[in-house]
């Protein structure tokens, strides 16, 4: 469990930090109460022991040509580690694929994807989609509006 190996200051950087990654050591040192050289410190421990895996900017999707996002369930027709791997390996291949998740449940893999239109969803369906290995049934679901959309884990 995370807060059985983290104190309250790693969880306070790590909080500060999912909601700005951009937040200098200074002000984070000074909202802690701690040294710059101790912020500098934890954050390095924090990276290299895998807590942060990567620092990124989060686009608006509309903004950035991607207007339709839809979740795609994927019934796999063979269910073998084998089969599973190379749907696995194909699907993340996809520019328009943001997440692929495996499921427990009805249905095998989960996939966010992110499309300009319903007629690019229409291209990347039938020309990469059934295309996939193994693939023996999808559903896809479109957002029509999200009332909440996070990133951050809220640590502490």
């Amino acid at each position: 469990m995370i807060n059985n190996v983290l104190d309250k200051t790693d969880l306070g950087i790590l909080n500060i930090l999912q909601r700005d990654s951009r937040t200098f050591y200074k002000d984070i040192a000074r909202e802690l109460h701690k040294s710059v050289t101790a912020i500098h410190t934890r954050v390095r421990r924090l990276e290299d022991e895998g807590y942060i895996k990567r620092y990124t900017v989060i686009l608006d999707h509309k903004k950035a040509g991607r207007g339709l996002i839809a979740y795609t369930q994927v019934w796999i027709e063979k269910h073998s580690q084998e089969s599973m791997i190379a749907f696995q390996s194909e699907v993340i291949k996809l520019k328009e694929v943001m997440e692929c998740s495996q499921m427990t449940g009805t249905f095998d893999f989960l996939l966010r994807i992110a499309i300009r239109d319903i007629d690019e969803y229409n291209v990347l369906y039938n020309e990469k989609l059934l295309k996939l290995p193994n693939v023996d049934n999808m559903q896809s679901f479109f957002v029509m509006s999200a009332a909440k959309s996070e990133t951050a884990y809220i640590l502490g």
